[in-house]
């Protein structure tokens, strides 16, 4: 009798699990964790059959393979782990709490003012036009610092003349991504994490892995132009908008960064 009793605690335990299965899903989505992760379901399941079922031997290899796998997870599913933590630890959730916003508030960040857009859009209209390939990063929250330090370390004031001059193509800085946080240039040349996802469309190029990979490992944005058809594309939590005009990607911008 006690085996087919079913309460409301019940019903909430199977719709959180539901829920943390659906954002685990999210996270896996499209990686080469995703076979992984359904290889884990799938022994975890047999395990559960096998306990109900009272084979005693087979249900203790299971339980002992899966009680050592859970180290194995931790190191397999690292990136995805991080992101997960990344997307728990936002300042838009932990502000929702009182005390999140005692520790999250954003008093003397820096927002773009609308004179360093403007010289971000020329410079991005200019290059587009020279078919100049560019890779910038915006920081919104989070302020980036471990990527900065990868990188040659500016601190200036954002002009079109500067941001040209960087990805000018034999310019020693060209290489890599420039990263804009509180209103300065902060470095160039920085070395950023390129996504792994298995769908990335395979006709763009490393800066727009790069632009993926840092959006969806923090809350930044990243705007590409491409050397090979000039077009600028705009990237936001691991996704990437192409053929953005320049009044496009100042509506972006402006939304993202408000």
């Amino acid at each position: 009798m006690d085996f087919l009793s079913f309460g409301w605690i019940d019903l909430l335990d199977i719709f959180l699990v539901a829920i943390l299965l659906y954002q685990l899903y999210r996270l896996v989505q499209g990686t080469v964790a995703m076979n992984i992760f359904v290889g884990i379901l799938a022994i975890y399941f047999v395990w559960k059959i096998v306990e109900a079922l009272k084979m005693d031997l087979l249900s203790e290899i299971l339980g002992k393979f899966i009680d050592v796998g859970i180290i194995a997870l931790l190191i397999v599913f690292q990136p995805e782990l991080r992101r997960f933590l990344l997307l728990i630890g936002t300042p838009e959730i932990l502000e929702k709490f009182s005390f999140g916003k005692r520790f999250f508030s954003k008093k003397g960040k820096k927002k773009l003012m609308a004179p360093d857009l403007q010289a971000l859009l020329k410079a991005c209209t200019d290059m587009c036009e020279s078919r100049t390939g560019a890779l910038i990063i915006l920081t919104t929250d989070s302020d980036l610092n471990f990527y900065i330090k990868t990188g040659e370390q500016l601190d200036a004031n954002i002009s079109a003349n500067t941001l040209e001059s960087i990805f000018y193509k034999n310019s020693p800085l060209h290489d890599g991504a420039v990263i804009i946080s509180n209103g300065k240039i902060r470095a160039a040349r920085c070395v950023l994490p390129i996504t792994e996802r298995e769908d990335f469309p395979s006709h763009l190029g490393m800066r727009h892995r790069a632009a993926a990979g840092i959006t969806e490992n923090s809350d930044a944005i990243g705007i590409i132009v491409s050397e090979q058809t000039g077009e600028i594309s705009f990237a936001k939590g691991g996704h990437i908008e192409n053929g953005l005009s320049p009044a496009k990607l100042k509506q972006r911008i402006e939304t993202e960064m408000a």
